[in-house]
This record gives C-alpha cells, structure tokens and sequence, in this order.
C-alpha cells in the first residue's frame, strides 16, 4: 500500500510523508478508514521497515496529493503480543508490475475468500479454507517475505473488485468477516511446518497424494460423483483449437492420452503436450480429460474442477450439511496434518 516514503523536517520536528500507489484501489480504499487503523497501519509500516521517524504528523500523499493526515499521538497503537492476530498479521502482496503493498492478514484472507467463492457454500468450508489460506501467508511471510497476486494457488485482488460481480456483496463481505474472525490465529503444520493450501471445487470421487507433498493423502470424496461441476463439456472447432494449440488438428488427427499416476501427458500426431500445459492452453477446469473427434468439431470433456489435491469444497459442503465442522473437514481431507491456534503471550 505504501511504496515510498520521505522525512522532512518542518518547525523542527521531523514529518513522514507516505506515498500509496494506485494500483487495484487500495488507496480509495484506504482513504475511507478511521485514523486508528491508519495509525495502526502507519505504525507497522514504520516498524518493520526500521524507518527513521521520531515525530507525530504523517501525511499520506497519492499523485503529489496529500489526501490525509495523521497525527500518532491520537492513534492507538495495538498490542505486539498478538501479533498473528488478522489484524496485526501483515501481508506483503507482490502486485503484477512488480511493486509491493502491504495489507493486513483479514484484507488477504477475505479477498482470497471472494475469489474462490460460490453459492451455498457453508460456513464451515469457508473456516476450514480460511485456516488453510492463513497457513499460506504464516508461510510465505517466513518464507519469502511476499505473496504473489497471481499464484498456483489463489489470485488476490482487493475486495472492492468483487462489488461488480456479487450483487449481494455487502451480504457476503460481512459473512467472511464473521469467518475470518472465528478462526483468528488458527493454521495447519505437516510435522511441524506449515502447509501450502490445497484446494480444489470437485473431484473424481476421491483425492489425490504426491510424493512431493507428504501431507496430501488420497482419500474418498464420494459427494463429488453428484457435483454439478463433476463433468464440463467443451467444444471446439478445428480452426479454435489449432490456433491455442498453435499446431494443425483435423477430424483424422491421432491423439492419445496418457493418464496415470506417473504419467500425464497428451500425444498429439508427435507432438506431446504435458497434461497441465494442455489444460492451461484451453482453460480447462481439470487435467481429468476425455477427447471425442467429430466431423466439424472435436469435444473435450473434463471430470472434476481442479487438480484434486487437498480439500474439496464440494465434499466438504455435503459433511458440513450433514453436522460436520471445519476442524472434522480439515481431518478428513488432511489426515496426517495437525491444527493449531496461535494465542497471545505476555
């Protein structure tokens, strides 16, 4: 959020000029909180980049515009002993054009929630979701110091981008923050490290392991098989297809498609396409492909919705229907993982 800074020294007293990048609107966004956010944000800011300001007065500046002032004197600084907390917890977000901007864990986690959301989805997915998104900043942060917007696993953008899409959204956005607060502090470890958050919409009927992932098991997801999004009919025409595949396809094309679980790739005349590039290349919704050739036209069906790793929201919508809660679905679909809650100290 804030990408430059600069102290002056005006009537002998130093003064901290932040400056906000409008990218994705954090700043819009930023303007219409109270100061003891502001503060609380400005604070943080200071801290962990070792800034060297001993005044009171910071104004927030966008385009050589002060937009906003602050005196610290007036804010409130919150406590440093809960600092995993949602809104102590920040973010460093990798932006597409390179540049950084910090947001806290709940601005993360609830953006994230927009992104992957889909009616009726109960509140106990959503927990179990949130923890494992939570583990993936606690993660990164350690890790890396960043967060990529766009990554494998989820793409972050403001949550004021998802206004346009929801028309219920002041319903929804008020739900996540009752999510996201009832599981503050909580993450998931794999013999005492944190795990990358696995998730996909639906599967085949059962989840996949990785020798890569020691975590990730392969258990029975039957609710799957009843999935709306279970199987995804595309069609294309030879002229569609042979130009995302960048190659020449026509109704006598051999193709053959190599699917198990040490092999996955699609056999085009000689042409080999790894089966994940090929999914990429025609935005399909899962690497579980079946190809019919017709006269005109070649279909392409998919079973699933995503590479059915980790968790399934479909599934675990059918055991929170039927009593189940998110630590119940954490345990289902993450068997050999433990689940822990940061708590305050001091």
């Amino acid at each position: 959020m804030f990408y430059r800074y600069e102290i002056i020294k005006k009537d002998n007293e130093d003064v901290l000029y932040l400056y906000l990048t409008m990218k994705y609107e954090f700043s819009k966004e930023l303007i219409g909180e109270n100061d003891k956010e502001l503060g609380r944000r400005t604070n943080h800011f200071i801290q962990t980049n070792n800034i060297p300001f001993k005044g009171n007065k910071v104004f927030l500046v966008i385009d050589d515009m002060i937009v906003k002032s602050i005196d610290l004197n007036k804010t409130i600084n919150y406590p440093t002993n809960d600092k995993y907390s949602v809104d102590s917890f920040m973010v460093n977000i990798e932006l597409d054009d390179d540049s950084l901007c910090e947001v806290s864990l709940r601005e993360y986690l609830i953006s994230i929630l927009f992104y992957k959301y889909i009616e009726n989805v109960h509140d106990e997915v959503l927990k179990a979701m949130c923890i494992l998104y939570s583990t993936y900043a606690y993660k990164m942060m350690k890790e890396e110091g960043k967060i990529l917007s766009t990554n494998s696993f989820v793409v972050f953008k403001p949550s004021s981008y998802y206004k346009s899409i929801f028309s219920n959204y002041e319903m929804i956005i008020n739900r996540l923050q009752g999510i996201v607060q009832q599981v503050d502090g909580m993450f998931i470890t794999y013999k005492n490290d944190y795990i990358l958050p696995f998730i996909h919409y639906s599967n085949t009927g059962k989840t996949i392991s990785n020798k890569c992932y020691p975590y990730l098991s392969s258990v029975k997801s039957l609710w799957d098989l009843t999935s709306p999004y279970y199987i995804d009919n595309n069609d294309y025409s030879y002229t569609e297809i042979n130009k995302k595949l960048n190659m020449k396809i026509d109704n006598s094309t051999n193709i053959s498609i190599y699917n198990n679980n040490s092999i996955k790739k699609i056999v085009i005349d000689n042409k080999i396409f790894n089966i994940e590039e090929f999914r990429k290349l025609l935005d399909l919704k899962s690497t579980n492909i079946f190809i019919i050739i017709y006269q005109d036209f070649i279909r392409i069906l998919t079973s699933g919705w995503g590479n059915d790793y980790g968790l399934s929201i479909y599934g675990s919508n059918d055991i929170a229907n039927n009593g189940g809660n998110y630590y119940q679905i954490l345990k289902y679909y993450f068997p050999k993982c433990k689940l822990f809650l940061y708590t305050k100290t001091g």
